[in-house]
């Protein structure tokens, strides 16, 4: 109690530029803590699988809360056993400079600023694959500016403490294709019967067509909303996976000189 009165009887001496100063060194203290935390998070990443993700959390409370049956598929597998079409398909769908660039894309934000001020709401974001996963990982779907700037600072964070390897293995991994169906393992069994590295080009090309909106394509019941022709989206996805570059420790001529290799010793 009485170092309360002494805290009361102090703040009489205060002037109003003095409490602001308290106000903004409290907030300060409390950001940074913030922040800590995220960058601790993913700290365990480079050597840890998450459990879950923040979006895949809230979409199983949705898909499970009250119910006796609940339909929700994933599967972890690792990057080794994520086969090279749809590594390619999704990176020439998503995101085609996912090697080169930091985790930001400054002129595809600035194309979703535009659209954004003239339709007069958030429709577009300029994510990278970087960006969705910092998203995915830890925030919500909901759409303002104030979460699209933490979303800014924790794909920086993930790029700087993960390699492109291991940010792309996570987001195929946790990425969402369809009601309840979360990660390429879980998506190649259950649209294709196969796992995730026996399914051919175009199929590959296919899944990651869905990426947009994965509920639409695994159930018109969402489609209200949203057009996308999923087969024509397929095919210029296929068409541009030749040109899609993936990290660096997966070598692509090995992999093209083993398999012509296999080819050539069958025709034997």
């Amino acid at each position: 109690m009485l170092t309360g009165l002494f805290f009361l009887y102090n703040m009489r001496q205060w002037n109003f530029i003095s409490i602001l100063k308290y106000i903004f060194a409290c907030l300060s203290v409390g950001f940074i803590a913030f922040q800590l935390g995220f960058i601790l998070q993913i700290l365990v990443l480079i050597k840890f699988k998450p459990i879950s993700t923040s979006f895949m959390t809230n979409e199983y409370n949705r898909l499970c809360f009250l119910r006796t049956k609940c339909e929700f598929k994933h599967q972890w597998i690792s990057y080794d056993q994520i086969g090279l079409p749809i590594k390619k398909a999704v990176i020439a769908s998503e995101d085609s400079n996912f090697i080169d660039h930091k985790g930001i894309e400054v002129d595809s934000i600035e194309k979703a600023w535009e659209k954004n001020l003239k339709k007069g709401k958030i429709i577009a974001g300029g994510s990278t694959i970087s960006q969705q996963l910092a998203k995915n990982l830890f925030l919500s779907s909901e759409k303002n500016y104030l979460r699209k700037s933490q979303e800014l600072l924790l794909t920086l964070y993930l790029e700087t403490i993960l390699d492109k390897r291991r940010i792309l293995e996570i987001y195929l991994n946790s990425v969402e294709w369809g009601e309840g169906v979360f990660g390429i393992q879980a998506a190649s069994e259950y649209y294709f019967h196969k796992n995730a590295n026996e399914i051919s080009n175009f199929q590959a090309a296919s899944l990651a067509s869905a990426l947009p909106a994965p509920k639409c394509y695994d159930d018109d019941i969402y489609c209200n909303n949203v057009r996308i022709n999923f087969k024509k989206r397929a095919y210029t996805i296929a068409k541009r996976m030749g040109l899609a570059g993936i990290p660096s420790d997966d070598n692509i001529q090995e992999y093209i000189n083993k398999y012509s290799k296999k080819s050539k010793n069958a025709k034997k």
